[in-house]
C-alpha cells in the first residue's frame, strides 16, 4: 500500500543533495519523508549500549492478556503452567515486582538456560551468582526468563538474552 523508496540514495541523502529543504519534505512519489537511520540507537526508547540479542516479550504478553480480557481465551487457556515449572517457581524463582495479571497474587521469575553441554531440557538457574558464572564462561548459552504465578498457574515468557562469550570473537 505504501511504497516509499528506502534505497541508500533516499535514506542517506536528501533528494537533490545539500541541506534539508525548507517546508515539508516529500520523496519523489509525493509521500512525506526524511532521511532515516537504521542503527539500534535510532529507535525511540532504545537504550544506548544495550546488549545485542535481548528479546522482550511484553507485546506478546499484552496480546494474550487482551484476548483473555475480551473473552477470546479462557482462564484454562492462559493459566496452564506445567507441574515442573510450578515446582521450579517454588524452589528456584525470584520474586517479581509485578502482580499476576489474572489473580493479582505475587509472581516469581524463573530463569532457564539452554546450550551445548547442558541437558536437553535446559538448566534452571537457582541464583544470580550461578547465572553470572555461566556468563563469564567461554560457551555461549541462551537464557529465558518466565514469569509464573503459583496461585493460578499463569506463566509467560518475559525475555530472552544471550549468556557467555561476552566480548569474545568466534
Amino acid at each position: 500500500m505504501y511504497r516509499i523508496d528506502i534505497s541508500r540514495d533516499t535514506v542517506l541523502a536528501w533528494p537533490g543533495g545539500g541541506k534539508r529543504p525548507a517546508g515539508k519534505v516529500r520523496d519523489e512519489a509525493g509521500y512525506p519523508g526524511r532521511p532515516m537511520a537504521f542503527g539500534p540507537g535510532s529507535l525511540p526508547g532504545a537504550a544506548a549500549g544495550a546488549p545485542a540479542g535481548v528479546v522482550d516479550f511484553r507485546l506478546a504478553r499484552n496480546a494474550v492478556l487482551a484476548d483473555y480480557r475480551k473473552g477470546r481465551l479462557s482462564r484454562i487457556d492462559v493459566c496452564d503452567a506445567q507441574p515442573e515449572l510450578l515446582r521450579n517457581a517454588i524452589h528456584c524463582g525470584r520474586p517479581s515486582v509485578e502482580p499476576c495479571p489474572i489473580c493479582d497474587a505475587s509472581m516469581v521469575l524463573v530463569t532457564y538456560v539452554f546450550g551445548s553441554r547442558l541437558p536437553a531440557s535446559g538448566r534452571c538457574i537457582t541464583s544470580l551468582e550461578e547465572l553470572a558464572k555461566l556468563d563469564r564462561g567461554a560457551t555461549e548459552y541462551a537464557a529465558y526468563v518466565v514469569e509464573v504465578c503459583g496461585d493460578c498457574s499463569w506463566n509467560h515468557l518475559v525475555r530472552s538474552f544471550p549468556v557467555g562469550r561476552r566480548g569474545r570473537t568466534r
